[in-house]
């Protein structure tokens, strides 16, 4: 367990890194799922936990249940750039 309370897990970086590579959509709704290379994320609940504290987003204005590039927000920037510790 990480002594951070904020700590990102190693698969919540490896999602943020794939939609930081344009690897990743949303799908529009009240908690958005995630495909990286065109499959579902096999981690649903982080995609969920990622997109609810702001690090990722759908670009544009889907339709809910449309799928839509994803993107990171400038927090999902700044957490891939080392501002969220790594849990261990």
């Amino acid at each position: 367990m990480s002594p951070y309370p904020n700590a990102l897990s190693r698969r919540a970086i490896a999602m943020l890194k794939a939609v930081g590579d344009g690897r990743a959509e949303l799908r529009c709704s009240c908690e958005p799922d995630l495909r990286v290379d065109g499959l579902p994320c096999c981690d649903q609940s982080t995609a969920h936990d990622l997109a609810r504290a702001g690090l990722i987003r759908a670009v544009g204005k889907p339709t809910p249940g449309q799928w839509a590039p994803a993107e990171l927000t400038d927090a999902g920037h700044r957490a891939l750039g080392g501002g969220f510790p790594a849990a261990a």
